[in-house]
């Protein structure tokens, strides 16, 4: 169900503090709790002796406490005191996961701690350019499985009755879609001509008039997403044509956690080609987005729901293409992982 040799967010950079932080990430209890010098660490959310959550206990200096009976354990998950003991006794460890920052978001990798590189954490362009501005993010968690939202994050289509006062026009309906396939994941575009702005964007817009409108989904392995928006005056826009001085670019940064099978966390923020500094271009964005993701919430909870329930079979539609070819290449990803952690334990039986 899940890729385990991937970068995942945890949280966001200020919801950990000065006290410990429990999450749930690939099934997995974890506790996240800050070091003396500003960095995060990630420990397996359980004391070995009685397996009372150690977010449940106190942070002392680099270390966090059992709140059961004081059993310490450190950045790496070993114990440094146990009580009545001269030293921790055999087997008294937890696991510690890897931990990067990027993007005022906390980063944690579920596999192999070996493996962790954190110069492939998803590369976000336009990053600290002081010509584009930023639109705070948010997170929300909805009750799906996080490959219902991969599915709708590669289905342009579904703007055009789920956001209608928002993302939607009435070229978001039948316009066809071309799909991509890349190492890295999987991309679902179009470009759709001499249209009208859809209600979302338009005040933003530096022209007047009908529109170019491209949309662009890609979903990267194993559950991050960059939707690109571009609209330019109707009659320059087209695939390798440069693109007009007046051309408004939005990229939304969309990062999926699973929490279990039927849980995700949803963490975004968008990056936009102007208005660099102004804050109520950014307040207002990020409620109008916040106010579009609560619609996908809505279906998306239901879909799983429906699926879930379902008493009869599901149909895919020619729209289901992109979705389809991400879930079957995930699938080949995480059967290869397991096959491979699976070869030392058949060695060693043979």
């Amino acid at each position: 169900m899940f890729l385990r040799n991937a970068w995942y967010v945890a949280a966001r950079e200020n919801d950990v503090a000065d006290k410990p932080v429990p999450v749930k990430i690939l099934n997995e209890k974890i506790v996240l709790f800050r070091k003396t010098d500003g960095q995060v660490a990630a420990l397996e959310d359980a004391c070995p002796h009685r397996k009372l959550p150690l977010s449940m206990g106190r942070i002392k200096g680099d270390e966090i406490e059992c709140g059961y009976h004081g059993m310490m354990f450190d950045c790496s998950g070993s114990c440094t005191r146990a009580p009545a003991t001269d030293r921790p006794p055999p087997g008294a460890r937890v696991r510690s996961y890897p931990m990067a920052v990027r993007y005022g978001l906390l980063w944690i990798w579920m596999g192999d701690a070996a493996l962790a590189d954190s110069d492939t954490i998803f590369a976000v362009e336009h990053w600290g350019d002081p010509a584009w501005g930023m639109n705070q993010g948010d997170g929300m968690e909805i009750a799906c499985n996080y490959l219902y939202m991969t599915d709708n994050l590669l289905d342009p289509t579904h703007v055009a009755w789920v956001h209608q006062s928002s993302f939607a026009s009435a070229a978001c309906e039948d316009t066809p879609l071309q799909t991509t396939v890349a190492d890295s994941g999987v991309t679902v575009w179009r470009w759709m001509n001499d249209v009208d702005p859809a209600p979302f964007y338009a005040p933003f817009l530096k022209f007047k008039g009908r529109c170019d409108r491209k949309q662009q989904y890609e979903v990267r392995y194993p559950s991050h997403a960059l939707i690109k928006a571009i609209f330019t005056p109707a009659g320059t826009g087209g695939e390798g044509q440069p693109l007009h001085e007046d051309v408004f670019i939005m990229d939304s940064y969309n990062f999926m956690t699973p929490i279990d099978e039927n849980t995700t966390k949803y963490y975004w923020f968008q990056m936009r080609n102007f208005a660099p500094d102004d804050a109520e271009v950014s307040r207002q964005f990020a409620t109008s987005v916040r106010g579009a993701f609560e619609e996908d919430r809505v279906i998306l909870q239901a879909v799983h729901q429906g699926l879930a329930e379902k008493t009869s079979p599901n149909i895919d539609l020619k729209i289901d293409v992109g979705p389809l070819r991400f879930r079957r290449r995930l699938a080949q990803l995480i059967e290869a992982e397991r096959a491979q952690a699976a070869q030392p334990a058949v060695a060693e039986t043979a």
